[in-house]
């Protein structure tokens, strides 16, 4: 046997025999307990970073390690294909999108196949697949159906160097930056598809059921953004109603003057002649803004707004309120006007201390009365006062009195509000999937019809930034006849969201051939939703909350019957460069996973990233900490396949029983929580313990047999390559890969000898060797009787002796 690995000859060697044998082949129907596990699909970018190792290999780990662990483990992988930057690659380089995308796919699936991983390619899904998008239509054409499709003009988030518009979670930083280019993003009025997640709302805030992270499920409590209030009715004093809504109606009273968003239809109707001018300057002002910058707050804003010459009723007291518009106020939330209620609201403070307008107390906490001034807003819940018939009850009880009252008054309603919005779908690019919608002029909007899917993406298309969709440029492919009259008709030219292809891929995976459903149902039925899924957390209020709503839609359209598309999330980190920086080519800290393969192989690779740290949390690489990886593989290789020169030496069969037991225990305990750090640096502890044990008569005996098979069994998971060479030279003729975990005994776990530390008054002067079992007298008579305490305490006063059980000793003298 060589002394020492080569990986360039034996993970080849490997993985040929891995795919001749087929000992990853999906097997759906089989009778052991199912395990579905999924690790987020990449984009076919050209190459796989090392971001991509880090995140697909421990799912990988985890993976082998549950089918280790007797179950059935389907564990697949495809490519999220569609997508901005091809089309840009296109335009930049004149290249057709698709030859870049399916060249890039190509490559990097060599390159996945390079980590060792259990995926079979059988089950491999390309989102650019006409096989698979013609099912994006498919749904496309079902949500129209059931109204979670529908199309409306609105303003809508346009990045003007990519030439398309923009879901809202597409828009980052405080600047509202587009994610792709980092350009920044302006405002276009567009017809636009969208789909109507907020009828989900309510659902989506339901995690019961979920292992889920808390930052995840908080990030989506906050953006779907719940709230519950009222609905109220002002009206103007010509007589327009102004709904508002409001999560504090019992503070109506205290509303002393409105403020509507600068683009509130009613701006222009109620404003005065003498005000035109003022408000027209500051509604062009307003919306050159951002909506970030528009709600920003802080002393060191300035609060800026404009009384628009109007007033509006109070319904409540009946005093005239006057009518403002201001930037903070918005109409993308709630009914784009408020009541300002200054006394208990701090902005409405603020504005109103800006422009003198009068502040109303109705609340008040123990300690002040109706007639306490306020120097700020206090906005906590408390006694309502100077409201009415409402004076003396309880914020909480006033909400409710004030509600029944609106209604019987027919003044408001009790309502709920939500801070999410309906998803944006269409975009002005080529590379998607089409938008499977025909518009006839006698029939209107007419779906395509089901037996035409897919509706296929035309070649040869002109890419020119217009900001219109190639496919209108089309000579031929936007004109069509009507499917239900025959007429002339033209299709739709936007394409999808991409966060489509993304948002039911887990259950494709399952029958990516199925020619007449999303998904065989009887597989899926059997299979979802997904056991264990992994990914950035950076999908938090995108990826993950779409792949939700979906989910929900398909359950009520009777395709699968899990309210959840998956069970357990967890979430990685990210590998910095060694500056701890993140990794970009123009900081020069990238680091090219090739190269590492070709230097040290996979397995190496593979160990090293999971033993850079916690691998929720990530860290910085080091290239000078892969050497111990590769040492402490190049010993584990060494241990089991080396004879060593003599091993007389006297050694415990018993204790390295024990060693193995615990071991097993917890690379397992560590493998399953994705602590793969902490299971490696026991595997390195243990090869030690090895290294040390061959040099003695312990060598050759069956405990070490059973211990260098274990090592081998636990390695598996982790460096596959190296563990099959290992399985063999241990004269195995099956795969370590259909081996069962090793099992261990509880009762070898328990320790039959402890070490304590014995302190003198407080100090650590030596440790002892007792009995696990030891009594308190045993333990401090073994203290007393030690080469180095015995001297420390003769001729003085033992004072006290302290036993801390399993911790230590501690003997007080003077």
């Amino acid at each position: 046997m060589a002394t020492r690995y080569d990986s360039s000859v034996t993970e080849p060697k490997w993985r040929e025999r891995w795919e001749r044998d087929g000992i990853y082949r999906f097997e759906p129907d089989s009778d052991k307990p199912k395990h579905y596990a999924v690790t987020m699909l990449p984009y076919p970018s050209g190459n796989l970073h090392i971001g991509h190792w880090y995140a697909m290999s421990p799912s990988d780990v985890h993976a082998r390690y549950m089918r280790m662990q007797g179950y059935n483990v389907f564990f697949p992988m495809g490519f999220d294909a569609f997508g901005l930057p091809a089309e840009n690659a296109a335009i930049k380089n004149n290249l057709d999108p698709r030859k870049w995308t399916y060249s890039n796919i190509e490559y990097m699936r060599g390159q996945l196949q390079s980590m060792g991983m259990m995926v079979d390619w059988n089950q491999q899904i390309i989102s650019a697949d006409p096989e698979y998008y013609r099912w994006n239509q498919w749904f496309f054409i079902q949500f129209f159906k059931r109204g979670l499709a529908y199309k409306k003009f609105s303003a809508v988030d346009w990045c003007p160097k990519c030439n398309t518009t923009l879901a809202r979670e597409q828009v980052i930083g405080d600047e509202r930056r587009c994610e792709r280019c980092d350009s920044l993003v302006t405002k276009r009025d567009l017809d636009q598809w969208y789909f109507k997640i907020t009828s989900y709302a309510d659902e989506l805030l339901d995690f019961s059921g979920l292992d889920w992270p808390e930052r995840i499920t908080s990030m989506q409590r906050n953006w779907i953004g719940r709230s519950e209030g009222a609905e109220i009715t002002f009206k103007s004093e010509a007589g327009d109603p102004i709904t508002v809504f409001s999560t504090r109606p019992d503070t109506l009273w205290g509303a002393t003057f409105m403020v509507l968003a600068p683009e509130h239809p009613l701006v222009a109707k109620l404003t005065s002649a003498e005000q035109k001018a003022s408000v027209d300057a500051y509604v062009a002002e307003a919306i050159r803004k951002t909506e970030v910058e528009r709600q920003s707050t802080g002393d060191e804003k300035p609060k800026t707004g404009v009384w628009i010459g109007a007033y509006a009723i109070n319904p409540a007291s009946q005093e005239r309120v006057p009518i403002w518009i201001a930037d903070y106020v918005l109409m993308t939330y709630g009914t784009g006007a408020i009541m300002a209620v200054p006394g208990h609201d701090e902005r409405d403070f603020a504005f109103a201390t800006t422009f003198g307008l009068p502040i109303k107390r109705v609340v008040i906490q123990a300690e002040q009365t109706a007639e306490t001034p306020l120097e700020a807003a206090e906005a906590a819940y408390g006694t309502v006062v100077n409201s009415g018939q409402i004076d003396g009850l309880s914020s909480a009880d006033a909400k409710e009195a004030v509600i029944k009252w609106l209604e019987a008054e027919k003044l408001g309603k009790r309502a709920i509000n939500y801070r999410l919005r309906d998803w944006l779908v269409s975009r002005q690019r080529y590379w998607g999937t089409p938008i499977p919608m025909i518009y006839c002029p006698t029939c209107g909007t007419v779906p395509v019809p089901e037996d035409q899917l897919p509706l296929l993406l035309p070649d040869q298309v002109d890419f020119k930034p217009t900001g219109e969709s190639p496919l209108k440029l089309h000579p031929t492919w936007r004109f069509t006849t009507c499917p239900n009259c025959g007429g002339e008709a033209e299709r739709d030219t936007d394409t999808m969201d991409t966060f489509v292809d993304s948002s039911w891929y887990q259950a494709r995976y399952l029958s990516p051939h199925d020619a007449n459903a999303p998904f065989t149902k009887a597989i899926a039925d059997k299979w979802l939703p997904v056991d264990q899924y992994t990914g950035g957390r950076e999908h938090a209020v995108m990826h993950l909350l779409y792949t939700r709503f979906w989910w929900k839609a398909m359950r009520d359209m009777g395709l699968v019957s899990a309210n959840e598309p998956m069970t357990r999330l967890i979430n990685q980190g990210v590998i910095l460069g060694e500056d701890s920086n993140k990794m970009s080519k123009s900081r020069g800290n990238v680091i090219d996973p090739d190269m590492l393969v070709a230097q040290y192989g996979a397995d190496t690779v593979r160990t090293f990233l999971m033993f850079i740290g916690p691998w929720e949390q990530g860290g910085p690489w080091n290239n000078r900490g892969i050497e111990g990886c590769v040492r402490f593989l190049d010993r584990a290789w060494r241990v089991v396949t080396d004879t060593p020169q003599r091993h007389d030496a006297a050694g415990n069969p018993s204790t390295l029983e024990r060693q193995t037991h615990r071991i097993i225990k917890k690379v397992g305990d560590d493998i399953q929580r994705f602590a793969f750090n902490t299971a490696i640096a026991g595997l390195m502890e243990f090869v030690n313990e090895l290294m040390k044990a061959r040099e003695t008569d312990v060598y050759g005996s069956e405990q070490w047999r059973k211990a260098s098979e274990a090592l081998t069994l636990l390695l598996a998971p982790i460096a596959p390559h190296i563990a099959e060479e290992l399985w063999e030279f241990l004269g195995h003729s099956e795969s370590v890969h259909v081996q069962a975990w090793p099992s261990y005994d509880e009762a070898l776990l328990i320790d039959e000898s402890i070490e304590l530390p014995v302190q003198i008054n407080g100090k650590v002067r030596g440790k002892i060797q007792v009995a696990a079992s030891a009594d308190e007298a045993t333990m401090i008579a073994a203290a007393l009787a030690d080469e180095k305490i015995a001297p420390l305490v003769e001729g003085k006063t033992i004072v006290k002796q302290i036993v801390v059980p399993n911790r230590l000793v501690n003997i007080v003298i003077k």
